[in-house]
């Protein structure tokens, strides 16, 4: 499998493991966005996670859908831009 191929499994796979944890597999609460965000690519999120929330779900539903979360990791991509990962 491909480098890229692999990092697109993964950010799936991620998504798939946080959204497990609570209600619906399809979705991240709050508590499974925040945990996501801790452990995977922030740290400490606690001042942050109902802005995070705010700005992920796009439809305003309450929680962050595959299709949010995909935006939010392309986004991210894109501000590391011209960044030595």
């Amino acid at each position: 499998m491909s480098k890229l191929l692999s990092a697109i499994c993964l950010i799936k796979e991620t998504f798939d493991t946080y959204a497990s944890r609570e209600g619906d597999q399809a979705t991240l609460t709050k508590g499974e966005l925040t945990a996501l965000l801790k452990k995977e690519l922030l740290g400490d999120v606690s001042r942050t996670k109902a802005e995070f929330l705010g700005k992920l779900d796009q439809d305003g539903d309450g929680v962050v859908n595959y299709m949010e979360y995909v935006t939010f990791v392309a986004s991210f991509c894109m501000m590391l831009q011209g960044m030595k990962c």
